[in-house]
């Protein structure tokens, strides 16, 4: 078993309950990005909690610039996501634990809101999850932050603080900070119904890609247009999102998914062309099937 171990509160709460839970069979696993001034006292804080554990660390290394266009955040979690996964295989370890917590759920449900997202986006952040061939787990989805630090206040334990989460230019900082004191107010359980939302969409996701999947073994791979044509239009919309995401790893935007939805339903001729822009390529007609073309 590993930790992913940052240093701060929540990840110290958990590698300190699971060096408890697992005596003598835990690795922590640090990730260093090198974006903050402060990444090389978070490695020596991690070095010296581990020690003082007797817990082995693997420290890596990491380069998360972003590319052109991407976001900060985004590379950072693509970074820090492959190292952890390459660090539990060299490790031997079935399965990484994350620190992330009730209140980390609430803020990716509310983030989802924001942006209108579907199922998925509601479906929060798994309980267990696998990504570059490793198992990953979230065992503290149903406590909150303020629980996290009363328990590692009581076991007289240390950690830093990341200044970046004082940062209420981030809009995952600014729910924390101004609207997650207010939903304790008015809804004082809304951790837990929050979560329970997620868990209900995430097991509504399951049966859909179910449904998308057995659709596609009907049109064949990559899909036929007369299958697609011969589906209701949720039940196209919803294969096609499952082709997209599975085999190409792209989603297609509100705006994009009803044109091609359309193109489809007006592809009654043989010479109808379809050339649509979705995500980083483009979805072709290429004769009587569907296509993906990546950018060179």
């Amino acid at each position: 078993m590993a930790v992913a171990f940052s240093g701060g509160a929540d990840s110290t709460a958990l590698l300190l309950a699971s060096v408890v839970r697992w005596p003598g069979q835990v690795h922590a696993i640090h990730v260093h990005h090198g974006l903050q001034r402060a990444a090389d006292d978070f490695a020596g804080q991690c070095a010296c909690v581990c020690a003082g554990l007797e817990v082995p660390l693997e420290l890596v290394r990491v380069d998360a610039r972003p590319a052109r266009g991407e976001s900060p955040e985004d590379a950072a979690r693509v970074a820090r996501y492959a190292a952890l996964a390459e660090a539990a295989q060299h490790l031997k370890v079935r399965r990484v634990l994350l620190a992330q917590h009730a209140d980390d759920q609430v803020e990716t449900l509310l983030l989802a809101l924001s942006r209108g997202a579907g199922l998925p986006g509601l479906a929060g952040m798994p309980a267990t999850f696998e990504r570059h061939g490793a198992a990953f787990g979230r065992p503290l989805l149903g406590v909150s932050g303020a629980q996290i630090r009363r328990w590692l206040a009581d076991q007289g334990a240390t950690w830093v603080e990341d200044p970046t989460n004082a940062d209420t230019a981030l809009t995952r900082n600014r729910i924390r900070h101004a609207l997650l004191p207010v939903l304790e107010t008015v809804f004082p359980q809304f951790r837990a119904t929050f979560g329970r939302s997620a868990r209900h969409a995430a097991q509504a996701q399951l049966l859909l890609d179910e449904l998308a999947a057995a659709d596609l073994a009907g049109t064949g791979s990559p899909p036929s247009i007369k299958g697609l044509r011969e589906m209701s239009r949720p039940r196209r919309a919803n294969a096609i999102r499952h082709w997209l995401r599975t085999s190409h790893g792209t989603a297609a935007s509100a705006a994009q998914l009803e044109e091609l939805l359309g193109q489809i339903q007006a592809c009654s001729t043989r010479g109808h062309r379809i050339r649509i822009k979705v995500g980083s390529g483009f979805v072709v007609r290429e004769g009587a099937r569907l296509q993906f073309v990546a950018p060179l």
